[in-house]
């Protein structure tokens, strides 16, 4: 005993290793007949960024919404940082230092950044105590992690490059140690992406664990330093981020390969169908939101509008598609002006060859509650063709259109009986885009096509816009992506600030420039 008691003189204890920041083990979880989870297991190093990629409805978001307590898991334990934990709502995932920066964010829009950062979290009865706390901690915070933000700026006045900043210093004002970003850069410009990306390594150089949920293969390679692939509610892979590519990542999310490249052909551009002359629109509140506004659309041509959310692209696409009156300017189609008044409505611009796949599918293009047969006539449903004798809706038409546009849209699963709430984002932009391309329509108006759609289903409906365009029809694309937006259009306007910026040719441009003119700078004046 002596003998190896004297041997170990001297010499430092062997350090314990460090656990994993989470170790999910056996996690299932159903709803009614949907196995969103199926036995996932999954670890993610302390102090490391780790990506989650996969189809929609791969159940990525179900199994970070157990880890923050939205949903309780059917079966299956979670560990944080070695202890058991169980997780019943979200203040235990608070408790446990479990932070989550939602895709759409929870924030006040009339209070302050100040009084966010504290909501829920107050550290007594009295309000004023609490702020002068989290004003010195806030602005530790800000200087530690470069999120600098003004403390007194009113939500709605700042952009959402900032906003997401807040939703960040909540989670780190609750000490998390573990951050949840859920599809982060969805409405940022490429400078507000890189600066995030920039506090995001910041974070992990200061021990934070970061899981990062996003369709973006180039941002998983960009940021993070694991990755776990997701199809159908299971786990399939977890790799070193080093050691595969996109292409890689595409195929192991879809079970193919996937074209990761627009294919289209050179644009065949025909005569002007739609121009629109010193278009003004004005909010409910007199806020002028389109500001003499002026361009022209053309057959076989997809024109794409670039800009931050907010600048003016929404009312555009509302106006056009007789959702919102305009306050000034007007419309031709064909030569001859639309309606531009309280009375024109969608109706009106279907009449007209006006298409339109609205930027919120749940607000604008379905009705969640309704059959997909009801949500694929939406709109179209006075039709001959949906119709009998005396003018009563024939149900079996309705039926049997709504089973073609399911098989030829690759619509899963293909039943028109199910409601809209049950497929998954992408199954139901396709819904939408199925109803409005088979419309037929001279013009389509169409809002991110994309947005919180997984890769397969991005390589389908690109290609879908594609071959409409290559039908002679014109196309208006409004996206906050800009590779989107370079890769489909053959112009692109940027808006910002209600107006038209600037006009390039995607193979004139980079995401450099059009990052600048969505920012409200010209770059000749940077030169």
């Amino acid at each position: 005993m002596s003998t190896v008691t004297e041997t170990n003189q001297g010499r430092a204890p062997a350090s314990a290793p460090v656990p994993p920041a989470i170790e999910l083990m056996g996690i299932s979880k159903a709803f009614g007949p949907v196995q969103a989870n199926k036995d996932i297991s999954m670890t993610v190093a302390k102090g490391a960024i780790h990506g989650i990629v996969g189809e929609n409805g791969a159940g990525k978001s179900t199994l970070m919404s157990i880890l923050y307590g939205f949903y309780k898991a059917d079966s299956g334990s979670i560990k944080i940082n070695g202890v058991p934990t169980e997780i019943t709502d979200s203040h235990d995932a608070i408790a446990a230092g479990i932070g989550m920066v939602h895709q759409h964010f929870m924030l006040v829009e009339n209070f302050t950044v100040l009084e966010n950062v504290v909501l829920g979290a107050e550290s007594g009865a009295l309000l004023k105590p609490s702020l002068a706390k989290a004003r010195g901690e806030l602005k530790r915070l800000a200087e530690e992690y470069e999120l600098d933000v003004d403390p007194d700026a009113v939500i709605e006045d700042i952009s959402v490059g900032f906003q997401q900043r807040v939703e960040i210093l909540k989670a780190l004002y609750r000490q998390a140690e573990i951050l949840i970003l859920d599809e982060p850069t969805g409405v940022l410009t490429p400078a507000e992406a890189d600066h995030l990306f920039r506090i995001l390594r910041n974070l992990k150089d200061q021990g934070k664990t970061i899981v990062l949920i996003t369709h973006k293969l180039r941002e998983i390679m960009d940021v993070t330093d694991s990755v776990s692939v997701m199809r159908r509610g299971q786990m399939t892979a977890t790799i070193e981020t080093s050691t595969t590519s996109p292409a890689d990542l595409a195929e192991a999310m879809v079970g193919r390969r996937v074209m990761l490249e627009v294919n289209k052909p050179p644009a065949q551009v025909g005569e002007t169908v739609m121009e629109i002359k010193d278009l003004c629109v004005k909010d409910s509140f007199g806020v002028e939101r389109l500001k003499s506004v002026s361009m022209s659309i053309k057959r076989g041509e997809i024109l794409g509008i670039a800009g931050v959310a907010g600048n003016g692209q929404s009312e555009l696409l509302e106006v056009l598609g007789g959702i919102h009156p305009a306050s000034g300017g007007e419309i031709l189609m064909g030569g001859e002006p639309i309606d531009l008044s309280v009375k024109a409505n969608a109706g009106h611009r279907r009449e007209r060859g006006i298409a339109h796949v609205p930027e919120d599918r749940h607000k604008r293009g379905l009705v969640m509650p309704f059959k997909t047969w009801e949500n694929t006539a939406l709109g179209y449903h006075n039709l001959p063709k949906y119709s009998k004798k005396f003018g009563f809706a024939d149900q079996g038409a309705m039926l049997d259109d709504a089973r073609g546009k399911m098989e030829r849209f690759d619509i899963r699963p293909p039943n028109p009986q199910l409601i809209a709430s049950s497929f998954s984002g992408g199954n139901q932009q396709k819904i939408v885009l199925a109803r409005e391309i088979e419309s037929n329509p001279d013009v389509l108006l169409i809002g991110q096509p994309t947005r919180g759609v997984d890769i397969g289903a991005i390589e389908f409906i690109h290609q879908q816009i594609v071959n409409l365009r290559d039908q002679g029809k014109a196309i208006l694309l409004v996206s906050v992506e800009l590779d989107e937006i370079q890769a489909l259009s053959d112009r692109i306007l940027v808006m910002f600030d209600g107006r038209i910026q600037g006009e390039r040719l995607p193979e004139n441009t980079d995401e450099k420039e059009l990052g600048l003119l969505m920012a409200g700078v010209n770059p000749e004046d940077q030169q």
